[in-house]
């Protein structure tokens, strides 16, 4: 699997053809809320829809694990979402303007547009070969640049925003009393947030910069003219106007990354409720961090793998169980060892409906599984309880070999987002250890059944610990002979 725009998606098809008239009927949705800190019952403010926005990506570089990890929780959210019967408004932009971008176009000698369409193409290419649903609406911040100049002079009307002698324009933050609330803090508590650079033209530390004044080194495509001259937006002010302008001034959840809590969060709330004086969002999530040697991935630390590279060594849909398996506000630990634990398990799930095939009925979610996994997802999203249901429920198809339990095994895991292909397809799938083609392996396997045939076991033997040393086990039944990869 090539590691540079030639990733191959896997073929995520079945969980509408499954779902369509097999919708869950409990709506007992709880969900934490970071801003009240506990779980809250979950309710849409128009009834039957739910406008969700997720913080996406700032499109300078390949995506990496951290950034999988956000786009496969909440793609897991959004589709449980619409499994319950919601009609799902679901939004996750794209930063296409930032110190950054400017930063690596100068760097390469580029337009910023090409690096960023460049990134953005890569972007999908993982996402989609992690089996990650496109958003209903991925807006770029460079195409809503009238709407931020909207709300900071709103804010400037309430008295919330201020120009500097730079240039720059402010968010005053102590004026907005309710600051800190997302995070629990004081304000005396705060700090100024570490993409925000504290200069002599703030009043105050933490306020933060709202709309930058276009600087004489920087590109002619970052500066938009503007009632307080030529420049650009600041970072927070956009997930302010894409959001508002798509899903309303209040809408019902808005999630990202743990670090985007504070200050990115802070000030969106700050922003919106400032400008227009109603709640910005009823319920935050927020997902856990990847660790590597239990320390946080970062670029900044440089201990991270960028999705494309980890998928020349592991297949996505792996990959993708990994990253499901733990609770999505869990801190989740990567390496090796735990892509080859994922590997093994998902492959007994598989195996499962190698050996028994599902029928072509619905999901019934009055069967005993199904309800323990309907109870287990409304309870903000528990994932490894529903793994260890379909553990449970691929031991009973293995015993029974009841297709209708397959088909249960296969519906349920498909709401997560993997058990999509044919079994086979997946066992058979994979980097090839001992450096053979399947045309060698199919070459072994019937050099083993022809000495099989002429009973000359001991060459049988010798082509099996061929197989097995290069990485294929090799499995008789009275159906045939098939393999698939340790």
């Amino acid at each position: 699997m090539s590691g540079s725009g030639n990733i191959t998606p896997i073929p995520w098809i079945g969980l509408q053809q499954i779902l369509s008239t097999a919708v869950v009927t409990d709506h007992m949705l709880h969900i934490f809320n970071t801003l009240t800190r506990r779980k809250d019952l979950f309710s849409p403010l128009i009834p039957g829809e739910v406008r969700l926005y997720v913080c996406g990506m700032t499109v300078y570089d390949y995506c990496h694990l951290g950034h999988a990890r956000m786009m496969v929780a909440f793609d897991v959210v959004q589709r449980w979402l619409r499994a319950l019967g919601y009609k799902v408004i679901y939004v996750r932009n794209i930063t296409d303007i930032d110190d950054k971008i400017i930063k690596r176009a100068v760097q390469n000698g580029e337009a910023i547009s090409a690096l960023t369409e460049r990134f953005i193409q890569a972007m999908h290419e993982d996402t989609d070969a992690l089996g990650v649903q496109r958003p209903d609406h991925e807006p770029r911040a460079t195409r809503y640049v009238a709407q931020m100049q909207g709300i900071i002079t709103r804010l400037q009307q309430n008295g919330l925003a201020y120009q500097s002698p730079d240039g720059d324009v402010n968010y005053a933050v102590r004026k907005f009393s309710a600051y800190g609330k997302l995070s629990g803090k004081s304000v005396d508590e705060l700090r100024a947030g570490e993409r925000i650079a504290v200069d002599s033209g703030k009043q105050d530390p933490l306020d933060f910069v709202l709309w930058k004044s276009a600087k004489s080194d920087e590109p002619q495509e970052v500066k938009w003219e503007s009632p307080w001259g030529p420049g650009r937006p600041g970072w927070h002010i956009e997930c302010s106007a894409m959001s508002c302008s798509l899903l309303g001034e209040t809408f019902d959840i808005h999630g990202g990354g743990m670090d985007l809590q504070f200050p990115h969060h802070e000030n969106e709330i700050a922003q919106s409720e400032g400008a227009t004086g109603k709640p910005f969002v009823r319920f935050w999530m927020h997902n856990g961090f990847v660790n590597i040697d239990s320390e946080k991935m970062s670029k900044s630390l440089g201990n991270f793998f960028t999705i494309r590279d980890v998928l020349k060594q592991w297949d996505p849909e792996i990959v993708r169980f990994l990253l499901v398996r733990t609770h999505y506000r869990s801190p989740l630990n990567y390496s090796d060892q735990h892509l080859s634990d994922a590997k093994n398990a998902l492959s007994r799930l598989y195996t499962a409906l190698k050996e028994t095939g599902p029928d072509e009925q619905t999901l019934d979610w009055d069967e005993p599984h199904a309800v323990r996994v309907r109870t287990a997802m409304n309870d903000d999203f528990n994932t490894p309880v529903v793994i260890s249901v379909l553990f449970e429920l691929a031991a009973e198809v293995n015993r029974t070999h009841d297709p209708a339990l397959a088909r249960q095994l296969k519906g349920l895991a498909n709401l997560l987002g993997f058990l999509n292909r044919e079994p086979r397809v997946f066992l058979q799938a994979g980097v090839d250890q001992g450096g053979l083609t399947l045309e060698q392996i199919n070459a072994l396997i019937a050099a083993r059944q022809a000495a099989k045939a002429g009973k000359n076991y001991p060459e049988a033997d010798r082509l099996r610990a061929e197989l097995t040393s290069a990485g294929i086990v090799v499995e008789d039944s009275p159906q045939g002979t098939t393999w698939r990869r340790v």
